[in-house]
């Protein structure tokens, strides 16, 4: 998770008049660098396009393209009890959803904090014994009376899992700092279910869900205009609704009740857009980033968007400055020469100081890092900062754009959620500007664009549940919930 700073007052700029001329060099050099102008998101959008559709076909390609097992567009109308429970990174959240059945919902919540060594835990039943046990607690506390009825629940699993029906989830691989015995390579859901059932608890696993897949739907159920869930956070990820003929891998994979013009959420993963470095403005920084990360190669997109490497491309850019002797001299850097030192709460601030001279910029630096900034440094700092999250933000668009044209969509709401979306300054105007750039638009006010980027319902809690709804649904109708045989 990133956390971002307290919101403030939008900065003044201040003039650049008392900044030397070779430290101005340096600043017009990092807006050569840093700068994408239109002709580069329309060709980043173009190639973005291709590689969607080399995603979907039988070849496979960077972008994993995995399909949701989502088969039906929320009506608005689904109506009930449904339970959503979503395994992150420190948490189990457990939430019940009451859908309204006229397009809105209610939801009651709990957290419940896993143990820190339960994610290294040797004995593999212990997580699940976990989760059902905080499950049973929560449904003593909501319904003492007992329930009449199973509920069905939809498990948002934020782990790499591979799907082959709605309510299965092999995983792949532990991340996050679990490390749990004899779980990778198999189906979570039985392990779940089994504890549930051991324990007399009526509930049923009926879902197991993408957070991203979760956010296009929760939304949909709300606001039919929504075209696509998306992620500005940690990482950068989109979800969107494809036509089952159009997924080339899935063809002679679908049973006979699913017709060729049947819906398919698609859970893009595409922070690993362009991992053959083919369109994506890379700077010497970004290439340093991806050298030295625990995976060369892989997640181009979201090391050059994403929240968790803004702070790191900001320290690096700085680091090199000193080394060239511009800024920072005669300096202890020994607390800033460390990678990830900085989180993308840091340009954050910076961004958001609201002070002529950049005060709280000088506090940052002395109370963090022990390094004490001249006001033309910190100009520096603060012009690079603008430039790093600038840049993030009309890059992170393209994929948006490359679904929208992909599907034909010409107008319709991108549902999007993610702390440097919801927190980091300026990103939800230059995000927009930047979709206005790479279509052309004469709208003047971000109102009027025929595409217009807003904030997104709960996908981990309400849209877990909206898509039990559906599963559900479609298990007592005796449809398909899966590629034949799974």
């Amino acid at each position: 998770m990133v956390h971002l700073g307290p919101k403030k007052p939008q900065a003044r700029k201040g003039s650049m008049a008392d900044v030397p001329k070779e430290l101005m060099q340096q600043i017009e050099n990092f807006e050569k660098i840093f700068t994408v102008p239109t002709e580069t998101l329309q060709a980043v959008t173009k190639h973005f396009i291709s590689e969607l559709e080399k995603g979907l076909s039988k070849k496979g390609g960077n972008i994993p393209m995995i399909p949701g097992w989502v088969m039906d567009f929320p009506t608005g109308k689904e109506s009930g009890d449904f339970l959503a429970i979503d395994l992150g990174g420190t948490n189990l959240r457990v939430v019940l959803v009451k859908l309204g059945g006229d397009r809105t919902f209610d939801t009651t919540q709990s957290k419940y904090r896993l143990p820190d060594a339960m994610r290294t835990t040797q004995n593999p039943d212990e997580l699940w014994e976990f989760i059902a046990d905080s499950l049973k607690a929560f449904i003593d506390e909501q319904f003492p009376q007992g329930i009449s009825e199973p509920i069905p629940l939809g498990f948002t699993f934020s782990f790499p899992a591979s799907q082959n029906k709605i309510n299965e989830g092999i995983l792949q691989r532990w991340t996050k700092g679990f490390d749990i015995p004899n779980i990778e390579n198999h189906d979570v859901v039985p392990m779940l279910q089994k504890q549930i059932t051991k324990r007399n608890i009526p509930i049923e696993v009926v879902a197991l869900i993408n957070d991203t897949t979760g956010t296009l739907v929760a939304s949909y159920y709300t606001d039919p205009e929504t075209k696509m869930g998306v992620i500005f956070g940690t990482g950068v990820n989109g979800a969107y609704y494809d036509v089952c003929s159009d997924i080339e891998k899935l063809q002679g994979k679908l049973s006979d009740d699913i017709p060729p013009s049947a819906p398919m959420a698609i859970n893009c993963e595409y922070g690993s857009f362009d991992n053959e470095h083919v369109v994506l403005p890379r700077t010497k920084y970004d290439i340093t980033i991806d050298e030295e990360s625990p995976r060369p190669g892989q997640q181009t997109f979201e090391k050059m968007s994403s929240g968790y490497y803004l702070g790191e491309i900001l320290r690096l850019a700085l680091m090199d400055m000193q080394k060239q002797g511009f800024i920072f001299k005669n300096q202890d850097l020994s607390k800033f020469d460390k990678p990830f030192v900085m989180d993308t709460s840091y340009p954050a601030r910076i961004e958001e100081d609201p002070f002529e001279n950049l005060e709280d910029t000088d506090d940052l630096f002395q109370n963090e890092f022990g390094i004490n900034t001249t006001v033309q440094e910190r100009k520096l700092i603060r012009r690079l900062s603008e430039l790093i999250g600038a840049r993030a933000a009309r890059l992170s668009v393209c994929g948006i754009a490359a679904i929208c044209q992909k599907r034909g969509y010409k107008t319709g709401h991108i549902a999007a959620d993610g702390s440097v979306y919801n927190r980091y300054p300026g990103f939800k105007e230059k995000a927009a500007n930047a979709l206005k750039d790479i279509y052309g638009w004469t709208q003047t006010s971000l109102d009027d664009y025929p595409i217009k980027i807003v904030p997104a319902e709960d996908g981990s809690g309400a849209g877990a549940a909206v898509i039990a709804a559906l599963a559900q649904k479609r298990i007592a109708e005796g449809k398909s919930v899966g590629i034949i045989g799974a």
